[in-house]
């Protein structure tokens, strides 16, 4: 898999030399698919070799319904497998409104229930965040997938009560899946993890990146801001082989200019959950 060459060697050697029930490992990820629908200058068969690293991805900036249904099949076509996808309805405040979508390899994993938009009762968000109960096929272990895009606005001033928000949020999926400990928490935060607007998050979770960038900086091979990250229970202890940023454009031999005109601007974040076979 393309997604190994972003891991250091000694990790390399270890998935390499491990024993066949690391064969099993489940690779979670989370992407700002940067306005997909609109215009005609998105390549999906990059968008679909990018997914196909992958066997559950938590989409933000789905503009359209037939945009969706355009990578749904991109990607069947890439991996020679079925997919399934769910989304939510279009959400934002006054014309900007768009989609959170899940897209899952179907042999991996399978969705168990629990598909709801947050309702926002004190109107905190631009866009509620999505989440939704997954259940890894290999071993049975059910995960929650939760996903937002914050509100970039004129500042950081603008984002921190939409972060801040978030502990809240946290503990509504807490007591919304209450049978289910391991949520993870995806999207664009538009906000680096280091940022004292985290503070009240970070007491009860943790980012599983905490340095670099995953915005694509206009010269080749450099990253930016880390505004994408995915959050992990603080007390829970999971069975993490690896995290990261992946660095699509290098993977598909592309410049960054290419790959921000027609892919997106921000790159995958991800985490490799070990399973056993049962």
């Amino acid at each position: 898999m393309q997604l190994t060459r972003t891991l250091g060697a000694a990790l390399l050697l270890a998935l390499v030399t491990a024993s066949s029930a690391l064969a099993a490992d489940v690779n979670i990820a989370s992407w700002n698919v940067m306005r997909l629908g609109h215009g005609d200058q998105k390549s999906f068969p990059a968008l679909a070799s990018v997914i196909s690293e992958f066997d559950f991805i938590a989409l933000q900036e789905v503009m359209t319904e037939e945009g969706l249904d355009r990578l749904e099949v991109a990607v069947e076509k890439t991996t020679g497998e079925s997919w399934a996808v769910q989304a939510s309805h279009r959400i934002g405040r006054g014309s900007y409104k768009e989609r959170y979508a899940f897209l899952w390899r179907e042999s991996a994993i399978e969705y168990v229930d629990g598909a709801v938009v947050f309702l926002d009762t004190t109107d905190r968000y631009s866009r509620e965040p999505y989440s939704a109960r997954f259940r890894v096929r290999a071993d049975g272990t059910e995960f929650v997938a939760a996903t937002v895009h914050i509100f970039y606005g004129k500042s950081k001033q603008d984002r921190e009560p939409e972060i801040l928000a978030l502990r809240h949020y946290w503990e509504w999926l807490s007591e919304s899946y209450p049978d289910t400990p391991t949520v993870l928490l995806m999207g664009d935060f538009n906000m680096r993890p280091d940022e004292s607007a985290w503070s009240a998050l970070s007491a009860i979770a943790r980012p599983l990146l905490a340095s670099g960038g995953s915005t694509l900086s206009s010269i080749d091979g450099r990253y930016a801001n880390l505004y994408d990250n995915i959050w992990v229970p603080r007390t829970l202890r999971l069975p993490i082989v690896s995290a990261g940023v992946f660095r699509y454009p290098t993977a598909l031999g592309w410049t960054h200019s290419k790959a921000r005109k027609h892919v997106s601007d921000h790159a995958p974040v991800y985490v490799v959950l070990e399973t056993k076979e049962q």
